[in-house]
């Protein structure tokens, strides 16, 4: 039977997909977003997302998991540092793919695939937390003058006390 063999071929043999594959994840964690056919999108996000994933909980065996995946160590870091941790209050859904044309030489239809929360810059969730972090900063420094003119008043009245 075959059951659970419904991956796409793309007319190539088990380890030159396995690679093509693995060089596409690479890529996309590298720039985020790249243009390429909808069959390859559609067979790469699921493999994105898990890695995805993967990459929210910075472990020893979740690091080595990605390592044996993707092929250059700096995109795994990236991985593990900036779009995990970006990625954490998001329950799946990390990516999009969006038709753009169609591609002159062959007729291939062709997509862009791009992390969802790469065109805000930053998820809503992070901009929040900005925010709370910069009211503090602003309260404490319309304290701190208050705090110093009730020191100035402080010893003036103590001198008028000892005398």
């Amino acid at each position: 039977m075959r059951h659970g063999k419904s991956l796409r071929k793309f007319s190539r043999t088990w380890s030159h997909r396995k690679a093509l594959l693995r060089n596409l994840a690479t890529s996309f964690f590298k720039h985020e977003k790249f243009e390429t056919t909808v069959e390859k999108a559609k067979e790469l996000r699921p493999l994105v997302e898990k890695l995805i994933t993967l990459g929210r909980n910075d472990t020893l065996a979740a690091r080595r998991q990605a390592y044996s995946y993707l092929l250059d160590k700096a995109v795994v870091h990236k991985l593990f540092t900036d779009i995990g941790p970006r990625n954490n209050g998001r329950n799946g859904g990390y990516t999009r793919v969006v038709r753009t044309r169609v591609r002159p030489g062959d007729a291939a239809e062709l997509a862009i695939i791009e992390l969802v929360d790469r065109s805000s810059g930053k998820p809503s969730s992070e901009k929040g937390e900005a925010k709370k972090k910069a009211a503090p900063k602003k309260a404490a420094a319309k304290k701190a003058p208050a705090k110093k003119e009730a020191a100035k008043k402080a010893p003036a009245k103590k001198k008028v006390a000892a005398e």
